[in-house]
C-alpha cells in the first residue's frame, strides 16, 4: 500500500458524508456504503481508470469481502 500524505483537502474532495438524522440503522449503513462506492468510483475515474476497470475492481473486492464473511465468527466476536 502506498503512503499518501495526510491532506484533508483531498479527503474533503472525495469523501461524502451520509446524514445521520432520521434514518434507521439499516438505511444508514446502506447509505454509507452507497456514498463510499460513489466516492471511490469518482476517485478511480479521476485517476484515469475506465468504467470497465472500475466495475471489475469493485466487483472483485466486494466479492472477496462477501466470500470471506463468516456470520458465526462475527456473532461470537460481538
Amino acid at each position: 500500500m502506498s503512503k499518501v500524505p495526510d491532506d484533508s483537502s483531498t479527503h474533503d474532495m472525495f469523501v461524502t458524508e451520509f446524514p445521520k438524522q432520521g434514518f434507521k440503522i439499516v438505511d444508514y449503513l446502506q447509505g454509507r456504503v452507497h456514498f463510499a462506492l460513489l466516492d471511490q468510483m469518482k476517485l478511480m475515474s479521476k485517476s484515469g481508470m475506465s468504467q470497465t476497470q472500475i466495475k471489475e475492481t469493485l466487483i472483485a473486492k466486494i466479492t472477496e469481502i462477501i466470500d470471506s464473511f463468516e456470520p458465526e465468527k462475527e456473532l461470537k466476536s460481538s
